[in-house]
């Protein structure tokens, strides 16, 4: 048995049911150590630099970061552990704990590699329901953080916030965790799923949050909503900037995912 034979415990993912169904404020679980050591820095590794050709750029006042989903692009060990990702028995696996039959993604619509250097930002939002060209609900994420000797003051923590139903937005932080190396977050994003980054990125030159996400459909349910882009909202010093508001207001058809998004996020 290697590493990258075996890469996860998914029996030990599977133990953790109970937790993830329970916690607060939508189901999600945090795992340190989520892959072998040699397998977690062979992944690292292969991460390219920030200023990688290759690498879409985000960079809007909602938004600040490098992607890129292209498999042909993937060195060998990062190709192989996404096909993995994919494969049946994680499937499996993680159909159990959504209580669902999950599908992959294999576009890797929106996944991949995610990189956020000096700066980056993620506003509070809500995923894509939809997959623009599968017509699946997006269901699970899965995110493996791969920065290496990341320190909390450098920020970029992933924020969940509590749901206002009442403006259909983002209202309590009650979820903040910091980036580690090897670390993975698995959550539902089905369930009204604020989430975000809580504090730009503020580290030193050379130094970049990097990650690997991939995501998990399944058949819509019926009260699934038909957003297919990510639905933002403002953070605290953005909520008085009709710019910002009316960016926000571009990106989605508002009259489908009846939101107005005029409160502020905590």
């Amino acid at each position: 048995m290697t590493a990258f034979q075996y890469p996860l415990d998914l029996d030990n993912i599977r133990s953790k049911k109970t937790t993830f169904e329970t916690v607060k404020p939508f189901p999600f679980l945090v795992m340190d150590d989520f892959l072998h050591e040699t397998l977690a820095e062979t992944l690292a590794s292969e991460m390219p630099d920030i200023d990688d050709k290759r690498l879409f750029v985000y960079d809007n006042p909602l938004e600040v970061k490098r992607a890129l989903n292209d498999w042909n692009a993937y060195p060998p060990a990062t190709y192989q552990f996404l096909q993995y990702l994919n494969s049946k028995p994680v499937i499996d696996t993680l159909s159990d704990m959504a209580g669902v039959q999950l599908y992959p993604d294999h576009g890797l619509h929106g996944g991949g590699w995610h990189i956020h250097g000096n700066g980056g930002k993620l506003n509070p939002h809500l995923d894509y329901s939809i997959h623009p060209k599968m017509k699946l609900q997006r269901k699970l994420n899965l995110i493996i953080y791969l920065a290496q000797d990341w320190q909390p003051e450098w920020g970029g923590h992933l924020g969940f916030w509590s749901h206002n139903a009442t403006v259909n937005g983002p209202d309590e932080l009650m979820q903040e965790t910091a980036i580690k190396f090897n670390r993975a977050v698995l959550f539902d994003t089905t369930k009204n799923s604020w989430h975000g980054i809580t504090k730009p990125v503020s580290a030193p030159e050379g130094n970049t949050r990097n990650s690997i996400a991939i995501y998990y459909l399944a058949e819509p349910a019926e009260d699934a909503p038909e957003r297919s882009r990510a639905l933002y909202a403002p953070t605290v010093d953005q909520q008085d900037d009709q710019e910002i508001l009316d960016l926000i207001k571009k990106r989605v058809d508002l009259q489908k995912s009846s939101s107005v998004y005029r409160d502020t996020p905590k």
